[in-house]
């Protein structure tokens, strides 16, 4: 049966707090990436073993990488845009495995049979798209007042001439347009590729979908690249002093 749904499926109450399908993988992502860093940080050896030198590759690669875009201060950003790309592209990916959409129950609504997939990739729910760009966005506001002080806010409100005051509201529609520019880019790059895959597999089950996966994710990983690197970016602006 095709199942397409713009919106994250409800699976189970928890007191108040629905809990969605995304939400679910979300969780599952999470486990996975806590219990691999506990792990990983609990065999450091000084001769490292075979696991030990790829993950000091993949967080070495990460690092020389932002490197390049925050410059002496990426001891100070990394935690957190490192941490984004290894959330957001395990999110991505999590939704291609399988199962993932296709294993789930039947559910009567108005005398109607739904199936509601039991797991949905994280990125395909807006809520969470718009939760990562909210982090994203608070915190280079965060680092922008640490690194600044108070002439950080010079940005977006200043009286020294009509120019510069009209500037400033310009800045601030900037700054809230990119909290839109993060979520859309990421739930609607990933919904769509739901969607390719959901609707290839549907007409052509065997080999057809292969082509369309690996392009998937190809495309998981770019946008997580770009989701942390523009965030990257935007911590260099708001942090460099005027001269």
């Amino acid at each position: 049966m095709l199942h397409i749904s713009l919106q994250a499926e409800k699976i189970l109450q928890i007191g108040q707090y629905p809990v969605t399908n995304a939400i679910l993988t979300s969780w599952l992502v999470m486990s996975f990436l806590i219990i691999l860093t506990l792990l990983t940080s609990s065999r450091l050896a000084v001769v490292p073993g075979r696991f030990q030198i790829i993950m000091e590759g993949v967080v070495g690669g990460l690092y020389n990488l932002f490197e390049s875009v925050t410059g002496p201060r990426t001891k100070i950003y990394f935690p957190l845009v490192g941490t984004l790309f290894i959330y957001i592209i395990a999110l991505n990916w999590a939704g291609l495995l399988p199962g993932v959409g296709s294993i789930g129950f039947n559910e009567v609504k108005d005398g109607v049979k739904e199936f509601i997939p039991l797991f949905r990739s994280g990125s395909a729910d807006l809520n969470l798209t718009i939760a990562l760009a909210l982090i994203s966005m608070g915190s280079i506001q965060f680092f922008g007042l640490k690194t600044l002080g108070v002439h950080y806010l010079n940005r977006f409100i200043n009286f020294k001439n009509p120019i510069l005051f009209y500037v400033g509201i310009l800045e601030f529609i900037s700054e809230a347009s990119k909290i839109i520019s993060f979520a859309f880019r990421l739930f609607g790059n990933i919904f769509a590729g739901e969607v390719l895959l959901t609707v290839i597999a549907f007409l052509m089950p065997l080999f057809a979908p292969l082509p369309f996966l690996a392009m998937e994710l190809f495309v998981g990983f770019i946008q997580a690249l770009v989701f942390s690197l523009l965030t990257a970016v935007f911590l260099n602006v708001a942090t460099a002093e005027e001269h």
